[in-house]
């Protein structure tokens, strides 16, 4: 079932960590077998295509199958995941893979243990008129404000031998969307998967810079996390958690059509809407939870590079590379 969550910043993942909860919202028709477990796996944001693999897993009782019950928490934000990791409230969490770096620098053992994605999400989505990363120079271009986004855009332009300095940066938060669509700003850094389809759909004609196009190697955006006590202590229940997702990508990539309605039931988003972002994702959804260590290797390099990070994290110890 999903919980909805309370609204928070990264400069809060573990400050008040202690202090959060979420409410439980009823229970599973189906009664608990003896061998079944509560597993809480927090979201990282609303329900949408990402997330069709969790979603079916607890739909068609794959989670069961591997003698585990999902409780599905669904934050406001991004790190409220990681928050909810922090103060004990989730087993589990989908995490952006720079915010979990970011925790760990800052001391929190947390240890990614699958990837959701396989691939940067990231992009620079511009207007028609920009044909090439390299004439944002002297253009606006909104972020959010979080580091991941410079390092983003400075990879994307540098990549393509324009001088970053010259990029006239906009601090607009999370609306990407109407800002561009206001012309108050000539490009975004923003996700290709969502915000990108979204434009698209509504027939905003614009061109896409994606990362792993531009300067940034292929590393998975959304990995699944635990705490490093959880996995020690429990390594079973992470293991059974991290079968059963993969079960429900692969049940959900062979059924799009019941995978879009899941997210469109979840969501009350819009189901032309989701069939589209589930079209563009659906390829980076494979191998399900699978994580590759170059992989996660040249994203360490990549986020210390280009200041994401002050160093490159051991990914030896920031992911459960041997877990299957």
């Amino acid at each position: 079932m999903l919980v909805p969550g309370p609204i928070s910043r990264l400069a809060t993942v573990l400050a008040v960590a202690v202090g959060l909860a979420l409410p439980g919202c009823g229970e599973k028709d189906e009664p608990l077998g003896p061998e079944a477990r509560e597993v809480d796996l927090a979201l990282d944001f609303q329900p949408n295509a990402v997330h069709t693999g969790v979603l079916t897993a607890e739909e068609l009782g794959f989670d069961r199958r591997h003698g585990v019950d999902l409780e599905v928490r669904t934050p406001a934000a991004s790190t409220d995941s990681l928050k909810l990791l922090a103060a004990g409230r989730a087993d589990l969490s989908i995490v952006d893979i720079h915010d979990l770096g970011l925790a760990r620098e800052r001391g929190a053992d947390f240890v990614g243990v699958g990837a959701i994605v396989q691939r940067p999400l990231a992009a620079v989505i511009a207007r028609t008129d920009i044909r090439r990363p390299r004439d944002l120079e002297g253009k606006r271009v909104g972020v959010t404000g979080l580091p991941s986004d410079e390092a983003v855009l400075r990879a994307v332009v540098r990549a393509d031998g324009g001088d970053y300095s010259k990029v006239r940066r906009r601090t607009i938060g999370f609306s990407a969307v109407p800002t561009l669509l206001a012309r108050r700003v000539d490009a975004v850094v923003t996700f290709w998967n969502a915000e990108g389809v979204a434009l698209r759909e509504r027939g905003v004609r614009t061109r896409e810079f994606r990362v792993d196009e531009f300067g940034a190697p292929r590393y998975p955006e959304l990995v699944l996390a635990t705490t490093r006590e959880t996995l020690q202590r429990d390594p079973e229940l992470v293991r059974s958690t991290v079968a059963a997702l993969s079960d429900g990508t692969r049940a959900a990539l062979d059924d799009r059509a019941a995978a879009v309605r899941r997210v469109v039931q979840e969501s009350d988003s819009d189901e032309t809407l989701v069939k589209a972002q589930l079209d563009a994702v659906a390829p980076a959804l494979s191998p399900p939870l699978d994580l590759d260590r170059d992989a996660l290797e040249q994203w360490a390099r990549f986020d210390a590079r280009f200041g994401v990070l002050g160093s490159p994290p051991d990914v030896e110890a920031a992911f459960a590379l041997e877990r299957r």
